[in-house]
């Protein structure tokens, strides 16, 4: 039956194995490592940010999950119910690819473009608008680089009855027209960032009239709005700690996905802007490697050349938006007024990682890498040949490393390869168009 079982090429669960807790890293830090990542300081004080700090900005469940130290975190029934339309996601054996390759590797991708959003981020905003109705919210805001997270967030509030209003960093909403229209769709207002609708917009804009916008000026658009409205809180995509917990529903997934064929990953790949997606799926994996049952396994959070925190990042305290607004953050970062070139990677131009994988690098648990967007542009061309599937810009990082290993193992054992396809690409054919036609730089 093993024998049979590792034959699979879709290795799918039941409904009933959809994970009823999210799984919380810090815990294992602590056990394990005896230490944890520095916390948020507050950028006056200098001292760590408590609940009635934040209170302004997320609601209160969502507060304690960010500092809980608890094994496991429950996911709240009626999202669960959400997720049973597009999870469990699917684990796939790339065997075309790997034939493509001609490599010994096993190389497999946990497809989280099924969900409705066509990206993972669905998994977090569910959860973050669950809790905002419990607590009588009326409206969320937020930014979006590419448009997935703002798509899946607009998503959330139409099942839950909120409103949502999307600052869309605005070279991402010139590139990809069509993410506007799907948020538009579930009656989200999308306003491209910087924008005159802010007084941190018209700063911007004051400074640069022709600036494409970044992540950190739509961030603290997105805060200046949440904080002058009672009724209205913030919601981010990634970064933050509770965000991380709510992604790893993706490994404990894969963890059941691999115990099912008798298999286990070598290695674990995922892009990086802010890291959740990567997280998601690297933290239950991670887990082993702490207890010293995987010391070798591997951990890679791939970013663009044009935006690597990871690869050329300072580590240190700095703010997570470019208006200065935010808390202090322990993290690998590029500054909060570094403004990227415009890749179509959008949802990966941001200037700073997550503080727990910062901490994880440092702590050399994970390796950082980073691509220019041709060569992963390449890579996406050769999955969607051999594969069928068009990637996210942002996904196409992973794959480009995932065949850089695969590649390596040619002439030696091969390796199994994991790594979290997060969006398929297809509102996102303008930079392919521009892949095929010689314009990317």
């Amino acid at each position: 039956m093993l024998k049979k079982n590792k034959d699979l090429t879709k290795v799918m669960l039941r409904e009933n194995e959809i994970p009823q807790r999210f799984l919380n890293l810090n815990f294992y830090l602590n056990k394990y490592l005896g230490k944890l990542p520095p916390p948020p300081l507050h950028p006056g004080t200098k001292k760590p940010v408590g609940p009635e700090d934040l209170a302004p900005l997320f609601p209160m469940e969502l507060i304690k999950q960010e500092v809980s130290m608890e094994e496991y975190v429950e996911i709240p029934k009626a999202v669960r119910e959400i997720y049973k339309l597009y999870r469990p996601s699917p684990l796939i054996r790339a065997r075309r690819l790997e034939k493509a390759l001609k490599t010994s590797a096993r190389i497999y991708y946990k497809y989280e473009g099924v969900s409705p959003a066509g990206s993972h981020k669905l998994n977090t905003s569910l959860v973050q608008a669950y809790y905002s109705q419990q607590e009588g919210v009326k409206r969320l805001v937020t930014e979006t680089g590419a448009g997935q997270w703002g798509s899946a967030l607009a998503m959330a509030c139409r099942f839950f009855g909120l409103q949502c209003l999307v600052y869309m960093v605005r070279i991402s909403y010139e590139q990809k027209p069509y993410r506007r229209v799907v948020m538009e769709l579930f009656e989200a207002k999308v306003i491209p960032s910087p924008s005159k609708q802010t007084k941190m917009g018209r700063k911007f804009l004051k400074a640069n009239p022709k600036t494409h916008g970044s992540l950190g000026m739509a961030i603290a658009e997105a805060i200046e709005e949440a904080v002058k409205d009672k009724e209205t809180k913030y919601s981010l995509g990634s970064v933050l700690n509770h965000v991380l917990l709510h992604q790893t529903v993706i490994g404990l997934e894969v963890q059941k996905q691999f115990k099912l064929i008798g298999d286990e990953p070598d290695i674990v790949i995922g892009c990086c802007g802010g890291g959740s997606n990567f997280s998601g799926l690297a933290f239950p994996l991670m887990v082993d490697k702490l207890a010293g049952k995987k010391p070798r396994r591997r951990f890679i959070g791939v970013e663009p050349k044009a935006c690597s925190s990871m690869c050329k990042g300072k580590y240190g305290y700095d703010f997570g938006d470019t208006g200065k607004q935010t808390p202090l953050l322990k993290m690998e970062s590029l500054g909060s007024d570094f403004v990227p070139s415009p890749i179509h990677a959008g949802g990966l131009r941001y200037h700073g990682i997550a503080p727990m994988l910062a901490f994880l690098h440092q702590e050399k648990l994970i390796e950082a890498r980073c691509y220019g967007q041709v060569e992963v542009f390449k890579a996406a061309e050769v999955f969607a040949q051999t594969e069928g599937i068009i990637v996210a810009p942002e996904s196409a990082h992973a794959v480009k490393a995932a065949i850089d290993e695969a590649r390596r193992c040619r002439a030696r054992k091969g390796k199994v390869i994991v790594f979290n396809l997060s969006g398929h690409g297809l509102l996102d054919l303008q930079g392919y168009e521009d892949f095929l036609q010689g314009k990317l730089k």
